[in-house]
């Protein structure tokens, strides 16, 4: 019971800080003169990863959300987000590392968080495409069966 009350309480001080921080990265993509639908669209994608994945095991804060991306695009995102395509999976890499490269100007992780997030996913893009080609197209097998 106390493993659980300790995984609350860390959830409720992540998902206060994560406020914070997504209010200051929609701040920061206003200053950038994006339009309204892509700055709802990059927070979307932002708060989905810092707010349900990190929070969904073992309440993992926003830093620590720059060593956890391969399990998050590589995996739950594939399996969890029934949307996931290649496509949205590449735009959803982006919103993140455009969140995480706030989070560098703003001082709330440094160089090397960002560079491990960076090369994370530039290493493993092609990786996770095949993926979810993969994954999806299993799935549209099954449905066959019904049809």
């Amino acid at each position: 019971m106390d493993n659980y009350k300790e995984y609350e309480e860390k959830m409720k001080n992540n998902q206060k800080e994560n406020k914070k921080y997504i209010m200051e990265f929609e701040e920061w993509l206003k200053k950038k003169n994006l339009t309204p639908k892509t700055i709802k669209n990059h927070v979307s994608n932002t708060e989905l990863y810092i707010e349900d994945f990190l929070n969904y095991y073992d309440a993992s804060s926003m830093e620590e959300g720059c060593y956890r991306i391969d399990e998050f695009l590589g995996d739950w995102y594939i399996r969890k987000c029934m949307w996931s395509t290649a496509g949205n999976l590449k735009t959803t890499a982006a919103s993140i590392k455009k969140f995480y490269q706030c989070m560098l100007e703003l001082g709330h992780i440094d160089q090397e968080h960002y560079d491990e997030l960076q090369s994370t996913i530039k290493d493993n893009m092609d990786i996770w495409m095949e993926e979810i080609e993969e994954y999806n197209s299993d799935c549209f097998d099954d449905l066959d069966v019904f049809l």
